[in-house]
């Protein structure tokens, strides 16, 4: 794969990542040894991102990663998201990023992952109660003594960007960016162009509204049920822009995925788009999107077809919007 640089003076990186949230079981049952031979395949076919979280799964995640390196650590750029306070329920309790829970959380994240160092490491929110120079300060310490390779931000504003950045140089933002997600366009990827910080693109498929076939149906136990893009008449409407993108994609012999993850991959050269694949038939499906070729014409068609007001409903209730605000 054609590889393009993580920030501005990281390491060449395919533009593909994956990212293994979904192998743990949060989007329908998964099996831990299939999930390992999933990891293994992207890293065999040349994804050398592998994302994570601590939270992920209570810890399991980076267990079933830690496996998946075994003999492959040399082949893995490991991105660990930290920070987020979970309870035995798996309810969310809030987010700790004091130096002294940064240093914690990491010593045990190396402990489950079963490696020396992490490549890259990032709070998964900014903590409301502690500057941000102190928790980049902390990462810059493990940076210092060997344990963390580069400094990444997930779901920030420019100005905490900026911040963060003054204090050691950042090498990533994780953020929410697809189709349906164009809000970072208009600040925050302007200012890490400017930086020469990458943006690690989640969510290329809007949690599943992007499928390839058919349209989005939620049943009762769907978690996406409490989501408003996924209510309502606001499910009616953007399963009908995507039957749209559906219909576009069979005239390119492409599918709809394939086409959003070409889209993302068209938006610059410093963004690497996630793939959230729970099977080596949808990883094969995404890693496809690279050999999809979209002209000026087309892409001007997708970006009115996904303009922003096109899209119905926020991608979380609004005290969930209100803690991506950092």
């Amino acid at each position: 794969m054609e590889k393009r640089t993580l920030g501005k003076n990281g390491p060449a990186l395919a533009p593909l990542g994956l990212g293994c949230m979904g192998l743990s079981g949060l989007y329908g049952k998964t099996e831990d040894d299939y999930s390992v031979k999933v990891i293994q395949a992207a890293l065999d076919q040349g994804i050398n991102l592998v994302n994570t979280g601590d939270f992920y799964g209570l810890g399991h995640n980076e267990l079933l990663l830690g496996r998946a390196l075994k003999d492959r650590r040399d082949k893995a750029f490991v991105s660990v998201k930290y920070g987020v306070l979970r309870s035995p329920e798996g309810g969310f309790n809030g987010m700790d990023t004091r130096p002294s829970a940064t240093k914690n959380f990491l010593s045990y994240s190396l402990v489950r992952l079963g490696v020396d160092y992490v490549d890259l490491y990032q709070p998964a929110r900014k903590d409301p109660n502690v500057p941000i120079e102190e928790t980049v300060g902390a990462i810059a310490d493990l940076v210092k003594a060997g344990y963390v390779r580069h400094i990444g931000l997930s779901e920030v504003s420019s100005e905490t960007l900026r911040r963060a950045h003054a204090v050691h140089p950042i090498a990533a933002v994780e953020h929410e960016y697809s189709l349906f997600d164009r809000d970072i366009e208009d600040d925050l990827l302007p200012t890490a162009n400017e930086l020469g910080v990458a943006i690690v693109a989640y969510g290329v498929l809007s949690r599943g509204m992007i499928q390839s076939k058919g349209q989005v149906q939620i049943k009762p136990n769907d978690f996406r049920a409490i989501l408003p893009r996924f209510s309502g008449d606001n499910l009616a409407k953007n399963n009908s822009i995507v039957q749209k993108l559906q219909e576009f994609a069979a005239e390119k012999n492409a599918t709809a995925t394939q086409i959003a993850f070409a889209w993302v991959l068209n938006r610059g050269e410093n963004i690497f788009p996630l793939i959230g694949a729970k099977s080596i038939e949808q990883l094969n499906e995404c890693l496809g999107s690279q050999t999809v070729m979209l002209n000026a014409d087309e892409l001007e068609k997708l970006d009115s077809w996904f303009a922003p007001g096109a899209v119905a409903g926020t991608r979380y209730p609004e005290p969930m919007m209100a803690m991506l605000k950092g």
